[in-house]
């Protein structure tokens, strides 16, 4: 095998075989992963959220190297198939040969119920760059799940499989589909069906969120099935759902028995929880403890993002400012960020950093008095 070491999220060449159906490998050949999984190395990948990981996110998030790859909002397939400027459009990385400006690895992801157009989709956006391609069968949002997308297919998992082989077949053997699942639309036993469906379509791995459609983001993440399914199929799983602290990443690790893992909100809550999570897989070095005496630096944070954000064409200051305030509010509702009040309502960058600044000044005057 050709390959790189562990740490490295550069492309790598693996002569293990891209598996087929259940996990088992047809192709022959060699299988060129671009940086994204490669089933002989431990990885952290960056969870795309709509809305929220967008270019510029993907960008800041994989500044510091901590994450193996990143997975791009979906692109909803619905009544046509989009032209190859929309699949750029979407994924900007695609122009710059699917990687951040910070060298991380973007992994395109399809959204949609009919097996033909998301197959033409996926061929366009291979055309586009794309070195593999990700399904989306998981995503909650009842406006999706209403238009046959997302989560609505876990209550027919025939339809995974077809949508899954459909692709397989429209692309090149060498390029690898992925597919994201919850556990179920309301029961967390039917992973095993429709996580079998996928790898019959020939999924070369597979993302669980430990949750139902119906828990929604509703605690607790159950791990225990995720380990399941990669014991029965032999397919690498990457573990994903309610990873917000070192520990609970070691009880996951331990529950799963993956060495494949995905970060969404957690990631955003705590900044500095990729890299720790990293350094647990021996990805790269970690974090001194003097790290964690201290409050996160979220000015330092922002601003990453604002520097960015105005890198990419169609940036606009407003829509910047939502995106902070999404920050700032995950990481006040799940993180340590204590000061949401004093940002909320903020309409510009300046009032936004002026409120971060001053709320910073009031607990350094406390602190020292």
């Amino acid at each position: 095998m050709l390959g790189v070491a562990a740490g490295s999220n550069r492309g790598t060449w693996t002569s293990s075989p891209a598996p087929g159906p259940s996990g088992v490998s047809d192709s022959g050949g060699l299988w060129y992963t671009s940086g994204m999984l490669d089933p002989t190395l431990p990885a952290l990948i960056l969870a795309p959220m709509e809305g929220v990981t967008d270019a510029p996110m993907r960008a800041a998030l994989g500044e510091d190297g901590a994450f193996t790859y990143a997975v791009a909002e979906f692109l909803r397939v619905a009544h046509s198939v989009p032209s190859r400027g929309v699949v750029r459009r979407h994924v900007p990385e695609l122009a710059a040969g699917g990687r951040t400006p910070t060298g991380l690895p973007v992994q395109v992801q399809l959204l949609g119920g009919d097996p033909g157009r998301v197959a033409e989709t996926a061929a366009v956006a291979h055309a586009a760059g794309a070195s593999a391609i990700d399904l989306n069968f998981g995503c909650p949002a009842r406006t999706v799940n209403r238009h046959d997308g997302g989560a609505a297919l876990l209550r027919q998992p025939a339809r995974i499989r077809a949508v899954v082989a459909a692709v397989r077949a429209a692309l090149p053997r060498p390029v690898p589909v992925s597919a994201k699942l919850r556990l179920g639309w309301d029961s967390l036993d039917a992973i095993d069906e429709t996580a079998a469906m996928a790898a019959e379509g020939g999924a070369a791995w597979l993302t669980i969120h430990g949750r139902t459609r119906v828990a929604g983001y509703a605690p607790p993440a159950y791990w225990g099935p995720i380990g399941r399914v990669r014991e029965r199929l032999g397919l690498p799983v990457v573990a994903n759902g309610d990873i917000w602290t070192v520990a609970d990443f070691r009880r996951c690790r331990d529950e799963t028995g993956c060495w494949h893992f995905m970060l969404g909100r957690g990631a955003l809550a705590d900044p500095r929880l990729p890299r720790r999570v990293a350094a647990e897989l021996g990805l790269g070095p970690g974090l001194p403890d003097t790290e964690f005496d201290r409050p996160i630096d979220w000015h330092a944070q922002l601003r990453r993002l604002v520097e960015w954000s105005r890198r990419f064409p169609g940036h606009r200051p407003e829509g910047t400012v939502r995106r902070l305030k999404q920050w700032l509010h995950l990481a006040a509702v799940h993180g340590s960020f204590a000061h949401f009040h004093a940002i909320k309502r903020a309409t510009t960058l300046d009032e936004l950093f002026a409120g971060l600044c001053g709320a910073a000044d009031r607990v350094e005057s406390v602190v020292s008095g």
